[in-house]
């Protein structure tokens, strides 16, 4: 009977569990792709737009031209003179000129029975002259007096375009058609730059006209594909316009079937390329002038494939959390096993401690030789100046020397004293710029102490005093007479300054007045201003400057970098900040609370 009562009790208790855990990952699977579908679908909105802005700016950059140019005056005299065919010579030359100017792929003039009388490429092979394009929509708009935008790959050369017109009227009878003005923009180009986007957005990108056939996208298999079945009467349609030349049309494979869908509303398709078959979701948005619609195709991988890990997750939640309900009901029976299960997860809890802890000295050992390395590119960089500090020590040591030899061959010993007395003051001098730098490169003991901030200022200024004499850098040190000290690590302090006293000598490499002051106030805090006269730091960049990895071309630095000085001063509980001066240039202050040991 016990028997029996305790199977029925753990049957049941089996069933429930089973039936919950089948529920909860039902759940967890259609709560992980609803979130992971709504992630990227916002991703995709603020990437659409970024796409759109590039699209509309090209398009924007070229859409007046034909208009502009179907009112000049020169090309409606030349149109409505009389001279023969060699009239067009001169427009040649000026659509030539224009589309290097506007780095147009191609300018042309179509008189009304359509055929190119001037064009840019008329040294060209292939030229436009001569050809027909009565049968090109962007033509047969322009001739109704509508400016005209259409896409199409040209039957002269062979490659995708973007074509704007304009029609031109006589200025004497305006009613009067002399001709239509044509320009050609290259696709090639724009879509290498969607590409580049793509490839840093992590998705795919095309671009459709009204017939669904992709013109432009960031996989090479899918251009000149159709999302819809290419019907004979589609087929018919397109090639009455030539609208693709002599390219060849595919169907994409895809599914389920293409649906046109609203703007904002996303859908799930299958797509095939060269790298395989794979899922993407498809937002779009129709781009009203340039009549495009416009996809951007996110891989639904990255969430599928976190899906076992996702569902392993969410099972074993339920399971742990029902076998604490199981536990807690039979909690005398199976004491034993809970004090087990806790002895083992504390066990646990000790080695991920430990593990953490030995990563924490790992990341502080590696971020101390990544301090050490930073100085060693600093003496680099100041190579050259601190050669031409030592050389000239040395040259005058040599010429000495050799001087003192020819008075103590001709007995001249209070002269060879002299001598011998400048070439110890020189020999001092040399020993005094090395021990300056090699106690820049001294890696750090990691122990903080009172630390005298004069010092610091002083030996910084002499490590970068060289580089500032052969840059032309006049430096103004105002410190005080006294000693004033705070609590922190000397090493580490004197590296923050020359980092930021030789990135205010690369800011003012392009400045007249190259000036470089540094001051100080005292009272709670130790303020240490330093400030340049080079270019400042735009306002887009204060917020930045001190981030990792951030730079920029006015200030690149050459030492350590911002973002490990600012860690450095706020580990001395201090601060660093930066604006700009009223009069030019930028002002870096470090703010360091005052260390008495009274």
């Amino acid at each position: 009977m016990p028997f029996s009562q305790t199977f029925k009790r753990r049957f049941i208790a089996s069933i429930v569990i089973i039936t919950g855990l089948v529920i909860t990952m039902q759940i967890t699977y259609w709560l992980h792709l609803e979130k992971g579908i709504e992630e990227i679908e916002q991703q995709s909105q603020h990437q659409l737009e970024e796409l759109t802005s590039l699209l509309n700016n090209a398009l924007a950059r070229y859409e007046n031209t034909p208009a502009v140019l179907a009112r000049n005056e020169r090309i409606k005299n030349i149109l409505e003179s009389d001279e023969g065919k060699e009239k067009y010579q001169s427009l040649n030359e000026y659509f030539e000129e224009l589309q290097q100017v506007t780095q147009a792929a191609d300018v042309y003039l179509i008189n009304p029975k359509g055929d190119a009388v001037a064009a840019s490429n008329w040294r060209k092979g292939n030229t436009f002259i001569g050809q027909n394009y009565s049968f090109r929509p962007y033509f047969q708009h322009a001739v109704q007096g509508h400016l005209a935008r259409y896409f199409a790959v040209g039957t002269a050369s062979n490659k995708r375009g973007f074509y704007f017109s304009a029609p031109v009227y006589s200025s004497k009878r305006a009613s009067k058609l002399l001709g239509v003005v044509v320009v050609k923009l290259n696709i090639d180009q724009l879509e290498r730059q969607i590409t580049r986007m793509a490839k840093a957005g992590h998705y795919e990108v095309i671009v459709t006209g009204e017939d669904d056939v992709v013109f432009l996208s960031s996989v090479q298999s899918w251009r000149l594909g159709s999302l819809t079945p290419l019907t004979q009467e589609r087929l018919m349609t397109i090639n009455n316009t030539k609208r693709y030349a002599s390219r060849q049309l595919h169907p994409l494979a895809i599914s389920p079937k293409y649906q046109h869908q609203d703007d904002g509303k996303s859908e799930i398709y299958r797509l095939t390329s060269f790298s395989g078959t794979h899922k993407y979701l498809d937002t779009r948005v129709f781009l009203s002038q340039a009549k495009w619609h416009v996809h951007i195709l996110t891989p639904m991988a990255p969430i599928i494939s976190r899906l076992p890990m996702i569902l392993l997750l969410s099972a074993s939640l339920f399971l742990l959390v029902s076998l604490s309900l199981l536990f807690h009901i039979e909690r005398q029976r199976n004491h034993k096993l809970m004090q087990e299960a806790q002895d083992q997860l504390e066990r646990r809890v000790k080695e991920r401690t430990q593990e953490l802890e030995e990563a924490n000295g790992l990341l502080k050992s590696t971020q101390d030789e990544l301090v050490q390395a930073a100085k060693l590119t600093v003496i680099g960089n100041l190579s050259a100046s601190i050669n031409h500090e030592i050389n000239q020590p040395l040259a005058a040591l040599r010429s000495y020397a050799q001087n003192t030899l020819a008075f103590l061959e001709r007995d001249h010993f209070d002269r060879a004293k002299e001598n011998l007395n400048t070439i110890i003051k020189l020999s001092d001098r040399l020993a005094d710029i090395v021990s300056q730098f090699k106690s820049f490169t001294r890696k750090s003991t990691g122990i903080d102490s009172a630390t005298n901030v004069i010092t610091c200022i002083e030996e910084a200024l002499a490590i970068i005093q060289p580089e500032a004499d052969k840059q032309g850098v006049t430096v103004s040190a105002q410190l005080p007479h006294s000693n004033h000290y705070i609590w922190g690590d000397q090493v580490r302090l004197q590296q923050v300054l020359v980092n930021i006293f030789s990135n205010a000598i690369v800011a003012m490499n392009q400045s007249d007045n190259k000036q470089l002051n540094i001051s100080i106030s005292i009272d709670s805090y130790i303020d240490i201003y330093i400030q340049d006269s080079g270019p400042g730091v735009r306002e887009s960049q204060m917020e930045k400057i001190f981030e990792p990895y951030y730079t920029t071309d006015e200030r690149q630095g050459l030492g350590l970098g911002l973002s490990i000085s600012h860690r450095i001063i706020e580990s001395m509980r201090g601060k660093i900040s930066v604006a700009n001066a009223i009069e030019g240039g930028a002002i870096f202050t470090i703010s360091l609370p005052v260390f008495s040991n009274e």
